[in-house]
Order: structure tokens, then C-alpha cells, then sequence
């Protein structure tokens, strides 16, 4: 059920003379509650590096789970970019593309990522969903389907000009974690090919730490030099209204993903 509107933000909202570049307004706006589109969904990314790329080893167990687990959740799907979008990101910088080219180039792979993982779960209900089609999850949802989408925001052209080099900082992570607050999702849950967040790269055989529940706040102030997830993320979250807590699973291992959608301890957790 919707509450009224709060009076102030009522009074915001039918203004003859609003100036949105008012410092003022936009702390008053914040005010009065907004509404989620979609609070008992989780968002679930699949990595594109760390599961896509692995193949049919990887991703079939993983399709397994999800359909198994859709029967109690609902559950709308992300797909991230992998090995493939690297490599275009490396010909454009290459070739002295800009940062919009490249957020270009790097949004038609995760596409192409959410249209093979359609055709895998297409007798399952799976059904691809391109962005000007957001307004109909709740249909797809409500229908019994398992939506899926391209994880790269589709600022395209559009890009923020990074504050280092060319490369697009909101990429897929950044991307499903911003779909994930416009729903107003139940959960968001990021699957990795490792256990959580480390304190360095555990691939590259250094000694690190697995970091099993911490914030977003300590997390930045800490600056590790290298994070499993995007750090426009971690940017994100402070700002966020209704994702406070973000988990990264290790979508390898049998299971993890059940105890993520059910609210158990798993990976790494993220919170605000």
C-alpha cells in the first residue's frame, strides 16, 4: 500500500518556478519515500571473466542451480562482459578511441553474454529483455519468466570521462548495482570465480586475507589496490536508497548461491 506523499515534497514537485540546480532543492528533496518497483526480486550478476568464459564446465552447473532455485525466488538476471570486452577495450585504446567508443564496444559483449545464457535457459523461461523493455519486468516476473539483461549501463556515448585513462569506470558491475537500486531488489548478488574479497589478488600467489562481511566506508578508506568488483560500485552504495548491502559469491561452488538468495552468510558481504 502507498502512503501519501509527503506535503514537502508535494509542494517540490508542483513548483512553477523549480530550479533543479538549486542546492537547496536537491536537499530537499531527498525527503519522503520513494517506492520499490521490485522488493522481492534479487538481482543476480553472472561474471563474464570468471563464469562465462570458463565455458560449459562453468556455466552449465550454475544454470542448473538457478533454475532449481527460481522455483522459490525471483530471480532476474545480469551478465557481465569477460575476456572479450578486455580485448576490445585494448584495440580502442589502441587505436586512440574515447572513453564513450569504448563503453560502446564493451556493452555489445555483455549483451551478447545475456543472449547465450537466453538461448541456454530459454525451455526454462528465460527471456532476453533489452533496456527500453525495463518496464516490463514486472510482467515478465509475474508471468513466471527469468529475465535477463545486458549488465553494462547504457550510457554508451554518454559516458562519464573516467578521472584516470579512458576506460569507462561504470562498467557491468556498475551497471547491474544501478539497475539493482532503480527495482529497489530484495538482494543483489554478484557470482565470481573466487570466495569473496581478498585483500590483494589471490590468483597472482601472494599471501591475502579473505574478508568475510565489511563496510563500504571502511572498505574505500582502506584503498586495496586490487577489488573483485568495480570501485564505482563502492561509490554507489554510499549514496544508494535502497541497496545497502551487496554480496559477492563463488558461483564455482555448489551451493553458495542458495545460501545468498535465502539471506545466510556466503563470500563476502558488503554493507552500508
Amino acid at each position: 500500500m502507498i502512503s501519501p506523499a509527503n506535503t514537502q515534497t508535494h509542494k517540490l514537485t508542483n513548483s512553477q518556478n523549480l530550479d533543479i540546480s538549486d542546492l537547496d532543492l536537491e536537499t530537499r528533496s531527498i525527503r519522503g519515500r520513494v517506492v520499490r518497483m521490485l522488493p522481492d526480486a534479487h538481482l543476480v550478476k553472472i561474471g563474464g571473466q570468471s563464469i562465462m568464459d570458463r565455458g560449459k564446465a562453468a556455466v552449465f552447473p550454475l544454470l542448473r542451480e538457478i533454475t532449481r532455485l527460481r522455483k522459490k525466488h525471483r530471480i532476474i538476471i545480469g551478465t557481465g562482459g569477460g575476456t572479450r570486452s578486455r580485448h576490445a577495450y585494448s584495440v580502442a585504446l589502441d587505436l586512440g578511441m574515447p572513453t564513450g567508443i569504448i563503453a560502446k564496444l564493451g556493452e555489445s559483449v555483455s549483451r551478447q553474454n545475456a543472449r547465450i545464457l537466453h538461448m541456454l535457459l530459454a525451455s526454462h523461461g528465460g527471456i532476453y529483455v533489452p533496456n527500453d523493455h525495463l518496464e516490463m519486468l514486472p510482467i515478465y516476473l509475474a508471468s513466471g519468466s527469468l529475465p535477463i539483461l545486458a549488465g553494462m549501463p547504457p550510457y554508451e556515448y554518454w559516458e562519464e570521462p573516467p578521472r584516470v585513462g579512458r576506460i569507462p569506470e561504470c562498467r557491468t558491475d556498475a551497471g547491474v548495482f544501478l539497475l539493482a537500486e532503480t527495482l529497489g531488489v530484495r538482494s543483489l548478488i554478484y557470482i565470481k570465480d573466487e570466495d569473496g574479497l581478498y585483500t590483494g589478488d589471490p590468483k597472482k600467489g601472494k599471501k591475502v586475507k579473505l574478508i568475510r562481511k565489511i563496510s563500504v566506508r571502511k572498505l574505500l578508506a582502506l584503498d586495496l589496490e586490487d577489488l573483485i568488483i568495480e570501485r564505482s560500485v563502492l561509490k554507489f552504495m554510499t549514496d544508494a536508497r535502497h541497496i545497502r548491502r551487496i554480496q559477492i559469491i563463488n558461483g564455482l561452488r555448489p551451493g553458495q548461491m542458495g545460501k545468498a538468495l535465502r539471506g545466510e552468510p556466503a563470500g563476502t558481504i558488503i554493507y552500508r
